[in-house]
């Protein structure tokens, strides 16, 4: 068997029938062997995928001889195609769902209207200047953050992407228009989305992290500004940059610190929860806390 990798990826740029694009694409996985999810819209595309190495590297090529694809940069990292249970390619309004589908523009440089893009190093030049001043804003789901974040983050209580849109016009987050503001997220899709949203709302000097955490961790491991460990949202589940990771979850059963996300036990529940090792391996009652109270 050939190695295998994964690979997250994402272009915004306008694709006038996103139907053919998904038809090519979905060709194109189904013919080298590959499995994931990629997402597309008449913004762009947005894909995570698995596989041999030799399969995806020719997945890139043929993906980058689309011209509005051809400056997509592709981040690596360790996986298989077993990852996924599936290949799914579909057409949705949104290539990530903040529910602002009409807010949101796109040309053939990207987003309209985002946050500066920002370089892992250019971060922490803009923190070494900046100090205390600098804002720290994650652009994913509050669960995420449980187990890993920028120091002194400031993480909005979000279930889901959708919820975003809420919390910034309820006010909420006024108070910090005038600071510089740098949004994260998990590749940079998300705080591509939502940089924009805040500029819209009248924050003043908004910034994304290019790349992500995957790149920053790549860069810096635990050795800078990021503290804990990446959610994934695959069978890998979580990621660490170093042995050095620091573990900021606890098992939601024993109080252990632990990384480890599990699904509840009812199987008619889709809730991730915090579980340790042994509690794991125990075979203890492994639900949520909404499914325990609805028992008891």
């Amino acid at each position: 068997m050939d190695l295998q990798k994964v690979i997250l990826y994402y272009a915004f740029t306008p694709l006038d029938d996103p139907e053919a694009i998904r038809l090519w694409q979905e060709t194109l996985c189904r013919s080298l062997g590959l499995k994931g999810r990629i997402l597309i819209s008449t913004h762009g595309i947005n894909g995570t995928l698995g596989g041999d190495m030799g399969a995806l590297k020719k997945y890139v090529r043929q993906t980058k001889s689309y011209a509005g694809f051809k400056d997509i940069v592709f981040k690596w990292s360790d996986g298989t195609g077993d990852d996924f249970p599936r290949l799914r390619v579909r057409v949705r309004g949104e290539v990530v769902s903040f529910g602002a589908a009409g807010e949101l523009k796109v040309d053939k440089n990207g987003v309209v209207g985002g946050g500066i893009r920002l370089k892992p190093s250019e971060v922490n030049e803009l923190v070494a200047l900046r100090g205390d001043e600098v804002v720290f804003f994650d652009a994913r789901n509050e669960f995420e953050a449980r187990i890993g974040k920028f120091k002194n983050a400031v993480v909005p209580n979000v279930r889901t992407t959708r919820d975003f849109v809420g919390e910034f016009d309820s006010g909420k987050y006024d108070h910090l228009k005038g600071r510089p503001i740098v949004t994260y997220c998990t590749g940079g899709i998300r705080c591509e989305v939502l940089s924009s949203l805040m500029k819209s709302r009248g924050f003043h000097e908004v910034y994304q992290l290019d790349g992500g955490i995957v790149r920053y961790g790549e860069e810096f491991g635990d050795q800078s500004l990021w503290e804990g460990s990446l959610y994934l949202f695959d069978a890998r589940m979580n990621q660490e940059f170093s042995d050095e990771s620091k573990i900021l979850g606890a098992c939601e059963h024993c109080g252990e610190p632990t990384s480890r996300y599990s699904n509840c036990s009812d199987l008619a529940c889709r809730t991730l929860i915090l579980l340790c090792r042994s509690c794991t391996e125990d075979n203890q009652i492994l639900d949520c806390i909404d499914c325990r109270s609805r028992i008891t």
